[in-house]
């Protein structure tokens, strides 16, 4: 008898409709004119400014909304149901012909992306293997290679409906190809715990 484990899986959750439609329209129209600062990555990419939840009714609904999904994720991840709390959110509006570099989130646990937008295939969220630190020397890669979870170097995200929401670990990598469709615009954010416990040894997040 054969059998294949997958040992130490990376963590994905997805949420449909974790942000109703009222509220996705109405985060549209405000901070998508919020925008206004531009991204290295891309001339055609732009994004607020680091955001709290207390910045704005908006932001403190969308904030209540995603809380509960973030304690699920953090069981998941962490064995324990947590409290966790959004560290900083922020909106991106990528126009036609923009992209977004591979990047992950530093100093923090749980990243998102809320989509307020309808996405264009071309520019669904590509998440990618740490580019070092696993990988054998060599690499078999041919027009005959059937891919699967265990030899794929990147992954694209199934394509979302506004107000749908993905969690994922912050250290994983990630990209936005160049968007061949209409306006996209996301609200993500960052995530931190109150803290942690290690058979005693306990370190407390400010958030």
């Amino acid at each position: 008898m054969q059998e294949i484990i997958p040992l130490f899986p990376v963590p994905f959750m997805r949420v449909s409709g974790a942000l109703n439609a009222h509220l996705v329209k109405a985060l549209v129209v405000h901070f998508s004119r919020a925008a206004d600062r531009t991204n290295n990555t891309s001339p055609k990419l732009s994004h607020t400014g680091m955001l709290q939840p207390r910045d704005s009714p908006l932001l403190v609904d969308a904030a209540s909304a995603i809380t509960s999904h973030l304690t699920d994720f953090g069981a998941a991840m962490f064995g324990e149901r947590l409290a966790w709390a959004l560290k900083e959110m922020w909106v991106n509006v990528l126009d036609t012909g923009g992209h977004q570099a591979m990047h992950n989130h530093a100093n923090s646990f749980i990243s998102g992306v809320v989509y307020l937008t309808k996405t264009h295939p071309s520019s669904c969220t590509v998440f990618m293997k740490s580019p070092g630190g696993t990988d054998f020397a060599f690499k078999n890669d041919h027009a005959n290679v059937v891919t699967g979870p265990f030899n794929a170097d990147k992954w694209v995200s199934p394509e979302p409906t506004p107000g749908d929401m993905v969690l994922f670990p912050s250290y994983l990598m990630h990209a936005v190809p160049p968007n061949q469709g209409e306006q996209r615009i996301t609200l993500s954010f960052n995530a931190i715990p109150g803290g942690f416990d290690s058979w005693g040894y306990r370190i407390s997040f400010n958030g």
